[in-house]
């Protein structure tokens, strides 16, 4: 494409494939090129020394659902619907039982790649609505292998069926039962069935020499944590560890055999996860998140910093590493300018185009908003980040053994109450401490100039703000034929902890 010769050359004559490797609550911590100590992600980390590392590199939401929304569409959930106001600053996702999904005036990543000829396959969860209006089919996706939800189970299915797994529009089983998943154990062979689906999409669209783009969107690193046979009790980070070797052994084998069929060089490559690590799953089935504080659920660094590396052999320079503030929303904007197309005129898009980062080492002047929910938590600009509000989980749920920051606590930063910092915000330097421990003095003239710099921000970024329409507000038992308690309130559902799968608002 002609928008590309400047940054590309003649060697990118043919419109590049696409393919995001997106995790399920794998943490910054887990690579072994950002010091995690087993160092047992040996592709992850030579795909890191072939290509670009972003050390700044953000989630749209420290959820599933609403950071897979942003990802698909380069819009914060606040604007594409993928929220709740169902009790202030409450995050919100897609069980069973919710009637919302993605609208059907959001225009999705593949819809808008289609234009330029892309054939488009999601492997894995789709998690943006589970009812026919909000199949992967219906916006943009040509196939798909996979599931609506997240692999939780297994259920009565009297009262509540496990949950299915499609090909296509075909529904070709259900967890549990056609696809087996060993509580006990840990063995599945999901990420196996996943790693084929994408080597076969792959030799099937190089043979027929049509651009593809592929999302490959596993959760073996999601709890109940799962690994094949071959892989278990292989790691010294026990069976968490082992369903991220396999997925690291998963990331070489496809990148290998993008090279064995010589399209390497004309296939943008992407490694990240929709959220930070789940702390509420440690030890044994959650990740790791580095430095930083906290985990998924919370907008601290440990919520929404995510792993992230860029592979594109013969365009991206080896070895680089980039400060550059970068989003899943990017992945949007960027895979459009690789397909030559620009983004929609006619809405409000957050994502940038992070080419000229890659493939020129240029930087970005620009911000991350953090959002819990239906409330701007949290800005950072530079290396500043000021708390609007903070809040970990509730003292009911910390008091029933809910904790999204075991281990961690930093005197009136990781509160159980919502607590409201709008008037004068707590204010963080990153780059002298990533972990969020030390507040800036209020006094000091360092937090009144970056404080000022970012109200700014802010005032500009909320009067520009038009909500998208609540997708994620209602639930109705009707929807799976079961009643469970709390659920006879639209909109209580969403209340209860995502560690209960007990209630309706089980675990995305």
């Amino acid at each position: 494409p002609l928008c590309l010769c400047w940054a590309l050359g003649p060697a990118a004559a043919a419109t590049p494939n696409i393919l995001l490797l997106l995790m399920d609550d794998m943490g910054w911590g887990d690579l072994g090129v950002f010091g995690e100590p087993s160092k047992e992600t040996p592709n992850l980390d030579q795909m890191a020394a072939e290509g670009m590392l972003f050390l700044d590199f953000y989630t749209a939401s420290p959820l599933c659902s609403p950071s897979r929304a942003a990802l698909l569409t380069g819009r914060l959930p606040v604007r594409n619907g993928f929220y709740t106001t169902n009790g202030h600053a409450r995050n919100a996702y897609t069980p069973q039982d919710i009637v919302g999904g993605i609208p059907d005036s959001e225009l999705l990543l593949p819809e808008l790649l289609k234009k330029a000829g892309y054939t488009n396959k999601i492997i894995g969860k789709w998690h943006l609505g589970h009812r026919p209006q909000f199949h992967p089919l219906r916006h943009g996706f040509d196939e798909w292998f996979g599931s609506p939800n997240c692999h939780f189970g297994p259920y009565d299915s009297r009262e509540r069926p496990n949950i299915p797994v499609y090909r296509d529009w075909d529904m070709v089983g259900r967890y549990y039962e056609d696809f087996k998943i060993d509580l006990k154990t840990g063995e599945a062979n999901l990420t196996q069935l996943y790693l084929q689906e994408a080597l076969d999409f792959i030799s099937k669209q190089q043979a027929s020499q049509q651009p593809f783009f592929l999302y490959w969107a596993i959760d073996a690193t999601h709890a109940p944590v799962y690994a094949s046979k071959q892989f278990l009790g292989t790691s010294q980070r026990g069976l968490y560890g082992d369903a991220v070797r396999e997925i690291d052994d998963s990331v070489g084998k496809i990148l290998k055999h993008l090279q064995q069929l010589g399209i390497s060089e004309n296939t943008f490559v992407f490694f990240t996860s929709d959220n930070g690590a789940a702390l509420i799953s440690a030890p044994k089935q959650g990740g790791s998140n580095g430095p930083f504080l906290c985990g998924k659920q919370t907008t601290f660094e440990g919520g929404m910093r995510v792993p992230a590396i860029a592979w594109w052999p013969g365009h991206i320079p080896a070895g680089g590493v980039s400060h550059q503030l970068g989003s899943v929303m990017d992945l949007f904007s960027t895979s459009l300018s690789l397909a030559g197309l620009q983004p929609p005129s006619d809405r409000q898009i957050d994502g940038i185009d992070l080419l000229p980062v890659m493939l020129q080492g240029k930087l970005t002047d620009r911000p991350i908003f953090y959002y819990r929910g239906n409330e701007l938590m949290a800005v950072r600009a530079g290396l500043y980040k000021a708390h609007y509000w903070t809040w970990s989980n509730s003292w009911e749920e910390h008091n029933k053994g809910i904790d999204f920051c075991p281990g961690q606590s930093v005197a009136g930063v990781t509160t159980h109450t919502q607590e409201e910092h709008t008037y004068l915000p707590l204010l963080f330097h990153l780059g002298r401490d990533p972990g969020e421990k030390f507040p800036l003095s209020f006094a000091s003239d360092e937090y009144q100039q970056a404080v000022e710099h970012i109200s700014g921000l802010v005032q500009q970024h909320k009067a520009s703000l038009v909500p998208g329409q609540p997708q994620l507000n209602v639930c109705d038992q009707a929807v799976m034929n079961w009643s469970p308690p709390g659920c006879e309130k639209l909109g209580k559902c969403l209340k209860a902890p995502e560690s209960d799968p007990k209630k309706c608002s089980w675990p995305h």
